[in-house]
């Protein structure tokens, strides 16, 4: 028999006051009793709505039915037919947005915790299991991917599956996009990153550092090394700022640099020598899930006072819910209804307050949120020593400008065909950030997976 309550079954937490000084992970995990209770609320549905709402397609059902008769190790497998990073989905996808929104438990209640289950499930197998990397004849074709970001690591590790000959370009030091320098260790630890990394390398793809193509090699080079296609999977580095007076003083970051500084070089680790501001008084301007990690981030590193500021109300503000949930119980103080105008620094250069103004919400826009309008005359300054700016990303334009035949569109963004993932340049596909613009990391393995299909098919027509 199901089991028919309504609510999810809790996740344990560190307490909000002791996880607000430290960089452990906040959510605890589910015990074994824990994931095989919240398993039991799955009804099995014929039709499976919640497939449907997963952009790579989880076989959700199936694992969770495994779950609910103690085979954790066949719902891990059942979760990597078509995930390669079941660890960090559970983690840090949408769920409610997704496949948990299609849930048929959710209209009289909460819907089954199907990211809670699958993050159950991928620990308990890097705990207990044994990675075992299927030996697959190689087909004899060489694939090339720029960026080991999850679109990425996705489309190598389908590629791989098929017997593909796969390197990984990556520009920074370490693999893993956004998913090591973006998300703070706190929702997803570094360790569980690299390890799934591992697995992929346990097939055969290999992954090559320090590789900023576009410089180091063009896309042209590639192929003349004998890759047969290319896969562009770069995301979208590049900051953006508000054009507002004092964004060049010292203690203005873009959120990208604040993270990575704390993330990738590990600054709020006394044993490494990284530079960054350790502020009293923060000003996170933006309202989506990168400000809440910058907001969170800057708490952790001792700071007395962080403010979100954001020019709408919480209602129109794109971050998850538990994103938000977690920010307040951790101290973050919303300014909401603000808009800065101007960062005003001290006699030497460094930032000492944010001015902003008073805003009321008009019209929807073209996003269907309604319009902030400014008030005239509601100037007020909040004295801070930092100001993080965590207004969206945009793709780097590296690539695109060192690539014959690649067109973008006005917002920079490679332009491809939705079906196939084919850019506008022949035997190059491209998914993710650096297609969509800053969107998710579930939407960037979706992209992958589809784009492997593609390089696939491609490779064996010709």
């Amino acid at each position: 028999m199901p089991n028919m309550t309504p609510k999810k079954t809790p996740m344990p937490e560190q307490d909000p006051n002791v996880r607000n000084k430290n960089f452990e992970e906040v959510a605890l995990g589910y015990t074994e009793e824990m994931a095989i209770e919240e398993a039991q609320r799955c009804l099995n549905c014929k039709n499976k709505p919640c497939v449907n709402g997963c952009p790579v397609g989880v076989r959700i059902p199936e694992f969770i039915q495994k779950v609910t008769q103690h085979d954790f190790a066949g719902a891990y497998q059942t979760i990597k037919m078509t995930n390669s990073l079941p660890a960090v989905c559970g983690r840090v996808c949408p769920q409610e947005t997704q496949c948990e929104h299609n849930c048929v438990r959710g209209i009289k209640g909460e819907p089954v915790g199907i990211g809670r289950l699958e993050r159950f499930v991928a620990d308990w197998y890097m705990k207990n299991g044994e990675e075992k990397a299927e030996k697959v004849q190689p087909n004899g074709h060489k694939v090339a991917i720029v960026g080991a970001g999850p679109a990425g690591l996705t489309c190598a590790g389908d590629l791989a599956a098929l017997g593909y000959s796969v390197t990984i370009f990556e520009a920074l030091h370490t693999a893993g996009g956004v998913l090591m320098y973006g998300i703070p260790q706190f929702r997803l630890p570094k360790e569980i990153v690299q390890k799934e990394i591992a697995s992929l390398e346990a097939k055969g793809v290999e992954i090559k550092t320090d590789m900023v193509i576009g410089k180091v090699l063009s896309v042209d080079e590639l192929f003349e090394m004998g890759y047969e296609a290319v896969f562009i999977g770069t995301g979208a580095g590049l900051p953006n700022f508000m054009n507002i007076p004092g964004e060049g003083l010292v203690g203005t970051y873009s959120a990208n640099e604040f993270l990575t500084r704390v993330n990738l070089m590990k600054a709020y680790l006394d044993e490494y020598d990284t530079p960054i501001i350790r502020p009293k008084n923060v000003a996170v301007v933006g309202g989506g899930n990168v400000a809440m990690d910058a907001a969170r981030t800057a708490k952790r590193l001792g700071a007395e006072n962080v403010y979100i500021v954001y020019r709408r109300a919480e209602e129109q503000m794109p971050a998850r819910k538990e994103e938000i949930h977690h920010a307040k119980e951790e101290g973050i103080i919303f300014s909401l209804l603000h808009n800065p105008v101007a960062i005003h620094g001290d006699e030497n250069g460094r930032v000492r307050a944010i001015e902003c103004v008073e805003m009321e919400l008009g019209e929807p826009d073209a996003s269907g949120r309604r319009k902030p309008v400014e008030k005239k005359g509601s100037n007020f300054e909040i004295p801070v020593d930092c100001v993080v700016m965590a207004i969206g990303n945009s793709p780097n334009p590296l690539i695109r400008s060192t690539t014959e035949g690649l067109e973008a569109n006005s917002h920079g963004c490679i332009i491809v065909n939705d079906e196939t993932m084919a850019t506008t340049r022949k035997g190059v596909y491209a998914a993710g950030d650096a297609v969509s613009g800053a969107a998710t990391v579930i939407l960037a393995m979706g992209g992958g997976k589809e784009a492997a299909r593609s390089i696939d098919e491609y490779i064996q027509s010709k």
